[in-house]
């Protein structure tokens, strides 16, 4: 182990002073080795001032110092850009060094396969960025008298065997407790089995902080129910679909293997794993002959329901374990703080906006990905280009996203300026993955490079968000106008489009009614124009001058091409309407008759969903936005497939992939692909967020509020709080008998200090409130 000394300036030496090798085991160690370095503190210079350990790994590491863990975070340290970025964590540990600072100290490092090592999609490949773990850690000690001392991970160090016989993040953890090799990172440890490491050639140059929180354990769900399967499986449901694992303590002979599958939902009575693919998601542990203890923090599941084979004492054993604590799922994400409520009379709405939360929780695991389960858990821009304002309000995301979107600037730059479908970007690697053709900038995907920094703009007001990623937005613009065909419009290549269209056949998400111009060239417009505005903000006069003609262009070319002069937009499908109303592609009449024919189909459809991942954010929007509230609020509440809440009606817990992932007679939709934790389709979230609760930014991060309820659907009261980055922004509105004898709504406001709030009540003049506690009444509400 290195373990070099200088004699100082009064700070520590700044993290990029690397000293340390990025190591791994000689022996792979079935992929989980562990690794240990011995080290004493210099003497002679007074007390530890600090200390701070500065780990990574390409894998997952899980840092112990003197045998006790360094941190509670789990699959650090997540899964970044590799080629170019490869994010550390650092953790103090200066009481740690104090209470012992004398003797022989042991660092160690429990290594797993996690992303750089282990399977990424659907191919089956895995080792995409690395062939076997390894980890570089770097302990920076400063004493009373400005002393240094580093201690680094190099050639010294030793590896030894875990417990831990295979990992994998999509096929689950086997653990024999039978090997586990106890105090393994402390003073004296047996050295019995232990080896050499290798230095692995690595840049330094690559290590960036971890600008974006860890992953944590956030809460314990318990089983609700027992019982066996017409298989003879052993049965878990914990009554809500999550992310985790299942940890247990269980007693029984030694050798005798407990094996775990987990699974999202039930199909003809046994666990429904056909949508998880090749993904074994199993977890297997084998007995010691005492009391074990499993939890497989070196994977992580998409689960709702578990079934487990070789428990001791079968169906009543593990109905004492459950009731006794000892079976439990533990729920694993991103360490997000959350920002955003909302409530309201309609109990299946409710409802869908938990499920909507839970999918959140689920796929902001490091990376935001499109499902949590399956063999694929990708980066999917299109997902979050959807999502990202949604997320914004529920939760703080700024640091995660900016952190995922310092990963897309990386795959773009490297690109020429195209985004990929999924960031960090694995799909490079394999050939044609899935059928899908070569990737090539795609709307609403790729437009992730704009969208997502607006959202975060929009909602938190620091502008150097736009500023870190002005070159990106704009290059991804410049890419898009590199590829619009000699009629100015976006009619060529590969486009998604309006993916997962309902009307589309289960095996053919690709065919949607919304023509794929049509979808491409507003997504143009719409990120030009948000350019030029972040141009302007950003003082790049000329940018903001060349991106408004461009978006000037392109609204000019979709009007030609395909704007009738009734207002009918070329293929005359709900999501060609949404997005040329919200976007602003169309003015005047024409944009009052386009309008007018959304709403036609709407009601013609009899207001069950009719869009898919490009139309589904937008198209309440457009309603609301042309005067067909009541439409809105009757596609919001349907419950028949397809339906935002059919779902909730067939027992969801979070937002499916598809309209109607399980049908109604309870079976699988027999698509290949199909999950029951995406969070695109959640999306609608924020037009509840804006116009059912009524709460938006009038300047970006609520520095000045809209506060607009629009009661409608039945609805008898709703309720939406926020914390801003000012303070706590609230409404709560109710419907009540007015002393006339009609509707009368009472709003209550709390507008955080340093901003203000314009209130619009229906039948009421606009009002601006400042800080405080206001009620405001409106006469007269038929929305209820």
């Amino acid at each position: 182990m290195t373990a070099t000394s200088t004699t100082p300036s009064s700070a520590p030496a700044p993290v990029t002073d690397w000293r340390a090798r990025m190591v791994a085991a000689a022996d792979d160690h079935a992929g989980a080795p562990l690794l240990r370095g011995a080290f004493r503190l210099d003497g002679g210079h007074g007390e530890v001032r600090r200390a701070a350990l500065h780990v990574t790994a390409l894998g997952v590491v899980e840092p112990v110092l003197d045998g006790v863990p360094v941190a509670d975070e789990v699959l650090t340290p997540g899964w970044s850009s590799y080629e170019w970025r490869l994010r550390y964590r650092s953790h103090d540990v200066t009481e740690r060094l104090r209470q012992d600072a004398r003797g022989e100290h042991v660092l160690g490092l429990a290594l797993g396969r996690g992303w750089a090592v282990g399977r990424l999609g659907w191919t089956g490949r895995s080792g995409f960025y690395a062939d076997r773990p390894a980890a570089l850690a770097q302990l920076e000690v400063e004493f009373a008298d400005g002393h240094r001392q580093v201690v680094a991970t190099d050639a010294t160090w030793t590896a030894g065997p875990s417990a831990v016989l295979a990992n994998d993040l999509y096929d689950g953890q086997t653990v024999d407790a039978r090997r586990d090799p106890g105090d393994w990172a402390v003073p004296g440890a047996p050295a019995d089995g232990w080896g050499p490491v290798e230095e692995v050639p690595f840049d330094t140059a690559r290590l960036t902080p971890h600008a974006g929180p860890p992953v944590r354990r956030q809460e314990v769900v318990r089983p609700q129910r027992v019982w066996t399967s017409p298989a003879g499986e052993l049965l878990l449901d914990l009554g809500q679909n999550l992310v985790g694992w299942l940890r247990l303590r269980v007693r029984g002979e030694a050798g005798q293997e407990v094996v775990v599958r987990h699974a999202e939902v039930l199909e003809h009575d046994e666990l429904g794993v056909r949508p998880l693919r090749s993904a074994a998601a199993t977890d297997r542990f084998v007995l010691s002959g005492g009391d074990d203890g499993f939890e497989p923090t070196f994977t992580f599941h998409g689960f709702r329901y578990a079934g487990l084979t070789g428990w001791p004492g079968g169906e009543e054993g593990l109905r004492r374990a459950v009731d006794a604590g000892d079976v439990e799922a533990v729920v694993v994400h991103s360490d997000l703080r959350r920002t955003g409520e909302f409530g309201c009379s309609h109990e299946l709405l409710e409802q869908f906006h938990r499920n909507v939360v839970w999918g959140l929780r689920g796929n902001f695991l490091d990376v935001p990905t499109d499902c949590p389960q399956r063999d694929e858990r990708l980066g999917w821009t299109g997902d979050l280009s959807a999502f990202a304002p949604t997320a914004a309000y529920l939760y703080d995301v700024s640091g995660f996203l900016r952190d995922w979107l310092a990963d897309l600037r990386a795959e773009q730059r490297a690109a020429d300026g195209m985004v990929a479908f999924v960031v960090p970007d694995v799909l490079k690697f394999q050939d044609r993955p899935g059928g899908l053709p070569a990737q090539e900038s795609t709307a609403l995907w790729s437009d992730a490079a704009v969208w997502v920094p607006w959202a975060l703009w929009q909602a938190y007001g620091d502008r150097e968000v736009l500023a870190e990623s002005f070159t990106s937005m704009a290059a991804h613009v410049d890419r898009v106008e590199s590829l619009l065909s000699p009629t100015g419009l976006w009619d060529t290549g590969f486009q998604f489009g309006d993916w997962l269209d309902p009307q589309a056949p289960p095996e053919d998400p690709f065919r949607a009614r919304a023509d794929p111009g049509v979808v491409a060239t507003a997504c143009a417009f719409r990120s030009a124009h948000l350019v030029a505005q972040a141009a302007a903000l950003l003082g790049r006069d000329g940018d903001a001058q060349r991106y408004g003609a461009l978006a000037e262009r392109l609204r000019t070319a979709f009007g030609e091409h395909y704007v009738g002069e009734d207002g009918t937009v070329t293929s005359d499908c709900p999501t060609v309407y949404a997005l040329a109303v919200v976007f602003g592609l169309l003015e005047g009449e024409v944009r009052r008759r386009a309008g007018d024919r959304l709403a036609e189909l709407v009601t013609g459809a009899g207001h069950r969903i009719a869009t898919g991942f490009a139309g589904t954010p937008f198209v309440t929007d457009a309603l609301t936005l042309t005067g067909h509230l009541d439409d809105a609020y009757r596609l919001l509440l349907q419950t028949e497939c397809p339906s935002w809440l059919y779902p909730v009606t067939m027992g969801a817990t979070t937002v499916w992939e598809r309209w109607d992932s399980m049908l109604p007679d309870g079976s699988v939709n027999p698509g290949e692909m199909t999950s029951f934790n995406h969070y695109a389709l959640g999306a609608v979230a924020d037009w509840v967020h804006r116009t059912v609760a009524g709460l938006a930014p009038l300047e970006p991060g609520y520095r000045r509020s809209l506060v607009a309820p629009r009661p409608g659907g039945g609805l008898t009261w709703a309720r939406g709080a926020l914390q801003t980055p000012h303070g706590r922004l609230a409404v709560a509105w109710e419907l009540t008998d007015g002393p006339d004898g009609g509707r009368e709504l009472v709003v209550d406001v709390e507008v955080p200090a340093g901003t203000s709030a314009l209130v619009r009540l229906p039948g009421r003049d606009d009002e601006e409130l400042g800080a405080g506690v206001h009620r405001l009444t409106a006469p007269g509400v038929a929305g209820g």
